[in-house]
């Protein structure tokens, strides 16, 4: 092979060389496998469900969710949910209550919307306290109090036989009240639930009394 054509093609070799070699790295643009907390769960249930409770005031949706620890061996009032201590009321985000219209929670007047819903839990023969506040979408152990709606009083009762879960439902339901019971361990707590008084409710606005109407016709 003559040496011109020998150099021309050593040429052509180190210019593909070169491409090679400072080319960018696109594979380091390949998305990398997720992390350990990303991968799919090891399809056990969790220890804390998500549920939900819903019914009806006058017509008008009423819900709260949330999620439901156990006992799982564990003392659970005055031991995990200490005594004079503000609770989540559940497990993981925060509970949330949500109502349709306003609602007489209690002696608390709750308008339309969500909020959230944490409890006082007190011991026996002191009343527990049913806590609405305005901040959502928090996890459970957040609680701001400056922006508690209010707090009211709850009614008790002593379970015979110890509940595992936690639950939360309405019940004693009627067209225009219900309750709103929180049992755990054997306790139950409960608030009335029912539309506020009428001179409370929001009344529409009048039409003006100054709108002109068409005069009869002449006779």
């Amino acid at each position: 092979m003559d040496t011109p054509r020998l150099a021309a093609i050593t040429t052509a070799a180190a210019a593909v060389l070169g491409l090679v070699l400072f080319a960018p790295r696109t594979l380091a643009q390949t998305p990398a496998a997720p992390a350990p907390m990303d991968m799919p769960s090891s399809g056990k249930p969790p220890l804390s469900p998500p549920a939900e409770a819903a019914t009806t005031v006058e017509g008008r949706d009423v819900k709260v969710t949330y999620s439901a620890p156990s006992m799982r061996g564990r003392k659970i009032m005055g031991g995990l949910v200490p005594y004079d201590k503000v609770w989540r009321t559940g497990a993981n985000a925060a509970t949330t209550f949500y109502t349709e219209d306003t609602l007489k929670v209690g002696d608390l007047t709750v308008k339309a919307g969500t909020y959230t819903l944490y409890t006082l839990p007190a011991a026996p023969g002191t009343p527990w306290k049913l806590i609405v506040n305005k901040q959502t979408g928090q996890w459970g152990t957040v609680y701001t109090e400056s922006m508690d709606l209010g707090r009211t009083p709850m009614q008790s009762n002593t379970l015979a036989t110890p509940q595992e879960t936690m639950t939360i439902s309405f019940e004693n339901r009627k067209k225009s009240e219900c309750e709103l019971h929180i049992r755990w361990e054997t306790t139950d707590v409960w608030v009335k639930l029912e539309p506020p008084p009428t001179e409370m409710m929001f009344i529409p606005k009048k039409h003006s009394t100054t709108a002109t109407s068409t005069p009869p016709p002449t006779p």
